[in-house]
């Protein structure tokens, strides 16, 4: 069973390692940048840190020596100690140069590649985690590659090659003093690192948590007319309180453990490691060791031991970012279920008839819908399917589409096995209307060209006027510039349909998957509307689901589908002399609604223009401009 995004378990190792390693690659990537970017501030902190001291420490002793200091004398030692200054500024501007566009370049190929790998995630993927938490975890994604390269730049490389250089020149004045450090460093890492590992599980807990109320807040707002509808705005409010509370507590938590005990063994130990310091230096000048190399040696020491006292800073930095973008990778733990083949065939079918051969499908831990299905749609053939509600009807387009991928059998387009095509190839011969129309927050007309995105101005008009959208277009505020709002709030439920279905008739596809096309229409742009859709039909291969059997009455073959099976075929009017399922289906409609064991009816309305004539049920009184069909 797939994992919720509220309830998915914190990121692991594997995660935060893969983390790791796409930052790794981002930085391989634009090494030309970002090598002077690590190591000129590195070179820049060798001068300011080690260099400047030397010649500070050079110039006392020659004082010692010479019991003072002239003009002449210090001249060199000054000019040199402000050219060791500019050159270091000079390599932090370069460097900070280049680290500024690794940053910008790295975080705008992170958004785009995060992006895109979220687009390949089938729809159980969607399904199974909010839009919210999704949207965090890949801008977080993008943004926590900044966080990674200033602290790995400024930090890390920053703080240990001016190290590692302070350590050899130390070395030659006071080995003993290199000896000391690397022993309290070694002593150090050895005590801490269990219990960064403990403050990694916490941190872990704390983003989740943070995830999960961004999650929440997205869901509540997403879902805003029906917490009011409802009044639930306090129960509403109340949950997110406990969430955030939540999310308070584990913050706590993981910045407690840090102050009380990572800072709790860092701090004593750098201290001591700067006292025991202090009394090698003085123990050293007491050996007869001149001014410059006591000098030396206590400044170079300090500066080694500086990174010590850094040390949980670092660490809380890279923490943060890297459990942030662990995050996002570990959604990609999990690939997705349904891809595209390594060697997809081209899309070449020999006609648009579409063919179910012996096709099982379960969704995961449920038990099967279909069990050796069998169905045959010749090309050009309209097809209704119709049926009690769990049938399989939706399921059965949603495979066509490849949304899941079939357990065992086959499904053929053209006497092509739609799993050797590509996703896109596949698609490109569908348009499809869903029974619930998703609107982007976009313009009424991008709205309609997202089916072809190149189609004129005048053909979006024309599949608007067909799909009969003009009628309130030109009462909107911005006519087709109106923005429609979040999934389209500034519609009601027939005028989304009516943009989905003006996307199906500019996608001009051979193949029609219509499912409950019309059910959110009046009665009277349902007429005018279905007149459209049967022009569109004609000539082309169309799978139609409908609860309401009159819009569909008129087709050339009706199917009857029935926990998963094909229990009746046929046209209209075979299907009510036989008087088995359709029938009884039929009489139901006739009546106003279904009973207990059929759909719901949200209404009916006379036969398309062009369908065969049928008796008409009658139409219950209600609105259907706001009703939907319900979910197969």
């Amino acid at each position: 069973m797939a994992t919720t995004d509220a309830h998915r378990p914190t990121p692991g190792r594997s995660a935060v390692v893969l983390a790791l390693r796409r930052y790794g690659q981002e930085m391989f990537r634009l090494r030309r940048l970002a090598l002077p970017a690590l190591f000129l501030p590195a070179v820049g902190n060798i001068g300011i840190r080690y260099v400047a001291p030397l010649l500070i420490a050079k110039l006392a002793g020659q004082a010692a020596d010479d019991g003072g200091l002239t003009l002449a004398s210090a001249l060199p030692f000054v000019l040199g100690f402000g050219a060791v200054l500019l050159l270091a500024e000079a390599m932090w501007r370069i460097g900070l140069h280049c680290l500024n566009r690794v940053d910008a370049l790295g975080m705008e190929h992170l958004y785009v590649s995060g992006m895109d790998e979220l687009l390949a995630k089938d729809a159980a993927f969607f399904h199974d985690n909010f839009a919210g938490s999704l949207t965090k975890r890949v801008l977080s994604f993008g943004k926590r590659f900044e966080d990674f390269v200033d602290t790995l730049t400024y930090r890390i490389v920053g703080s240990l090659v001016p190290l590692v250089f302070g350590a050899v020149v130390l070395w030659s004045y006071a080995p003993m003093l290199v000896v000391g450090l690397l022993l309290m460093i070694a002593v150090t890492v050895v005590a801490a690192v269990p219990l960064v590992r403990r403050r990694q599980a916490l941190v872990n807990e704390r983003e989740a948590a943070i995830a999960r109320v961004s999650g929440h807040v997205a869901d509540s707002l997403t879902n805003m007319e029906t917490i009011r509808a409802f009044a639930a705005e306090r129960r509403e409010a109340e949950e997110h309180r406990s969430r955030v509370a939540d999310s308070r507590r584990l913050m706590l938590k993981s910045w407690d453990y840090g102050n009380l005990r990572v800072d709790t063994l860092i701090a004593p130990m750098s201290v001591l490691t700067n006292v025991l310091g202090l009394l090698v230096a003085i123990a050293f000048g007491g050996q007869g060791q001149g001014v410059e190399e006591i000098v030396v040696a206590f400044t170079y020491y300090s500066n080694a031991t500086q990174i010590m006292f850094e040390f949980n800073q670092i660490y809380r930095r890279l923490e943060s970012s890297m459990t942030e973008a662990a995050q996002f990778t570990e959604l990609l733990l999990d690939p997705p279920t349904v891809l595209d083949p390594p060697d997809p065939e081209p899309l070449t079918p020999r006609d648009t008839g579409v063919r179910f051969e012996a096709v099982t499908f379960a969704h995961a831990g449920a038990e099967p819908i279909f069990d050796g299905l069998d169905l045959d749609v010749p090309a050009g053939a309209r097809i209704g399917l119709v049926g009690r509600s769990g049938g399989g009807k939706t399921t059965l387009t949603r495979l066509l589409l490849r949304m899941s991928d079939i357990d065992a059998g086959r499904v053929l387009i053209g006497g092509q096995d739609i799993s050797r095509l590509r996703q896109a190839d596949l698609r490109s011969l569908i348009a499809y209307v869903p029974q619930e129309p998703a609107m982007f927050h976009r313009s009424l007309r991008d709205n309609i060209a997202f089916a072809r995105p190149g189609a004129t101005d005048a053909e979006i008009h024309a599949a608007a006027e067909a799909a009969h959208v003009t009628e309130f277009a030109g009462r909107l505020p911005d006519g087709f510039a109106t923005l429609v709002g979040e999934r389209g709030v500034k519609l009601s439920g027939g005028q989304r349909q009516r943009v989905a279905l003006a996307r199906a008739i500019l996608r001009d596809a051979p193949i029609l998957l219509l499912d409950e096309a019309t059910s959110a229409l009046d009665s009277e742009s349902e007429l005018l509307v279905q007149d459209a859709l049967w022009r569109l039909m004609d000539g082309r291969t169309a799978l139609v689901v409908a609860h309401r059997l009159s819009t569909v009455a008129g087709m050339d073959r009706l199917v009857v589908l029935d926990r998963g099976r094909v229990v009746e075929q046929g046209t209209h009017d075979e299907l009510l002399a036989a008087d088995g399922a359709y029938a009884k289906l039929w009489q139901h409609q006739s009546g106003g609604f279904l009973g207990e064991n059929a759909e719901p009816d949200p209404g009916d309305a006379p036969p398309p223009t062009g369908a065969t004539a049928v008796p008409e049920p009658a139409e219950p009184a209600v609105n259907r401009e706001a009703s939907t069909g319900a979910s197969t």
